[in-house]
């Protein structure tokens, strides 16, 4: 019946417009692949589709029909712009090396768009052949170029092109692209990109009014694993307290033990976010950090005895309960409500007695009020 519905083409829209329908989209999908070289033109045509969700599917299915290549390079030289991109994004998927040539035109091209698509591509098909063609867009005048060129370059793992890539991380006016060198360096997994981190580490422009930005660094930073850990103690001991206090929580989330000490450390830092920071980092190691926060609650400065108190109540070890009892009767008022909270965090029967006694004590309102809100959460 195909010539009622124009043909193998026909069918193939008629496939295509099922693929909305989340019931048929699988059966679909399959015929559409089997249909090859008559689904191509089709498909290339739905790429104009304003339905991002669409757009993968049908990228997706382009990408499995080896014969879509031809066309779909036709596509990324003639487009228009937003097709071309998409076109790009279709060799990412599919990694085929045919398309290598029609990608490298593509990098020329004045469109933004469709140079980072292309460049993605590229580093995504990963011959590392490619790796001259894509360090001179990391000069691009547009910085979605640039970011693009960071990751690309990134998937290479080359340390060649470290130097490269951290010129981006380090001098790039656009936080978005440094963002984007970070995430291309700490994809690598390779030391020899920890000199560089550390170095953007020191650097405010990071982490000034720019708590999202310093996450993206950090995360790039602790995918170093274990060879960064003695790089970031050594951050613990820079002048400026807010690399301290990022150093501190990149070591908390890496848990190697030879950071125990020195966060041990960095609780009496005059700093007092760094001190938190410390505290912080040292409950992700459980048990193995209580010593040293017990240590800390006999402390006469408030500020690191209440870090030590909010710290203990994230440990789930069986003397937590005890010591936070005792911490119910120091002489400051809001450590003695800190130790009521920690109390209600720990999952330990002691600390539920601990609590009912708290709860049922009249000569102190303050505290019973709190802790049986914490009782009756826990039911």
């Amino acid at each position: 019946m195909n010539w009622l519905t124009g043909g193998a083409q026909g069918e193939a829209k008629r496939l295509i417009i099922q693929l909305a329908d989340s019931a048929k989209r699988d059966v679909a999908a399959r015929e559409l692949i089997k249909l090859g070289t008559d689904s191509v033109l089709p498909l290339i045509d739905a790429l104009q589709t304003q339905d991002l969700s669409l757009l993968l599917y049908y990228q997706q299915i382009l990408a499995r029909i080896p014969s879509a290549t031809p066309a779909l390079t036709k596509t990324l030289a003639t487009a228009h712009p937003i097709i071309r991109a998409r076109a790009a994004e279709i060799f990412s998927i599919s990694k085929d090396k045919n398309a290598i040539p029609a990608l490298l035109d593509a990098l020329k091209g004045e469109y933004f768009t469709v140079r980072s698509r292309a460049a993605l591509a590229l580093g995504n098909i990963g011959d590392a052949q490619l790796i001259p063609e894509l360090i001179p867009l990391l000069k691009d005048r547009e910085g979605e170029v640039r970011a693009a060129a960071c990751v690309a370059l990134g998937k290479f793992r080359d340390p060649s092109t470290f130097d490269e890539i951290a010129n981006i991380l380090l001098d790039d006016m656009k936080i978005e692209v440094r963002q984007s060198a970070a995430l291309a360096l700490g994809d690598t997994k390779h030391p020899a990109a920890i000199p560089y981190f550390m170095e953007a580490l020191r650097d405010s422009f990071w982490w000034f009014e720019r708590e999202q930005a310093i996450a993206d660094l950090l995360n790039a930073i602790e995918k170093m694993g274990t060879p960064v850990v003695e790089p970031l103690i050594e951050a613990l001991g820079n002048q400026e307290g807010t690399v301290r206090r990022f150093a501190a929580m990149a070591l908390g989330n890496l848990r190697d033990p030879r950071a125990l000490e020195e966060l041990g450390m960095a609780l009496y830092d005059l700093h007092h976010e760094v001190g938190k920071a410390a505290a912080d980092a040292l409950a992700k190691f459980g048990a193995q950090a209580l010593d040293v926060l017990i240590e800390s609650i006999h402390h006469p400065e408030v500020g690191i005895r209440e870090n030590a108190v909010a710290a203990l109540g994230k440990i789930q070890d069986a003397r937590v309960a005890p010591i936070l009892a005792e911490m119910l009767n120091d002489p400051d008022r809001d450590i003695q409500k800190l130790a009521v909270h920690a109390l209600g965090q720990l999952r330990d029967e002691r600390a539920l007695s601990v609590l009912q006694e708290v709860a049922a004590n009249r000569a102190d309102r303050e505290l019973a009020v709190a802790a049986k809100k914490i009782l009756e959460s826990a039911k």
